[in-house]
């Protein structure tokens, strides 16, 4: 068995089923929308890796607890210049958890 120390980012989207009953297709477009253009890219960007989509769920995995940190103020930022000129009905709020500690490594998942 394989541990390492790492800091471990959890992210999962605020009143997601809300969102969903109110509009599924939108909803699901926005979410995708802004994994690909936000958060994978800032992910990268600090050094870390996107280790698993869930839903409206992501684990993501950094070596550097400044980094992961960093990069959790990165998106809310860039989430609320988004988020201005959207209702409040159709915008996509996350909610970002932060763990540091050993992890157990199995293949690419943690």
């Amino acid at each position: 068995m394989e541990r390492r120390l790492a800091t471990v980012v959890a992210m999962d989207v605020v009143g997601y089923s809300r969102l969903m009953e109110q509009d599924e297709a939108g909803t699901l477009q926005r979410l995708k929308d802004m994994h690909s253009s936000l958060l994978a890219p800032a992910i990268s960007g600090r050094g870390g890796r996107v280790v698993k989509q869930m839903g409206d769920g992501f684990l993501s995995e950094f070596p550097s607890v400044v980094d992961a940190l960093q990069c959790a103020v990165d998106i809310q930022q860039q989430l609320s210049a988004r988020n201005s000129a959207a209702p409040a009905s159709r915008r996509l709020q996350l909610r970002i958890g932060l763990h540091l500690g050993d992890i157990i490594v199995e293949g690419d998942d943690i």
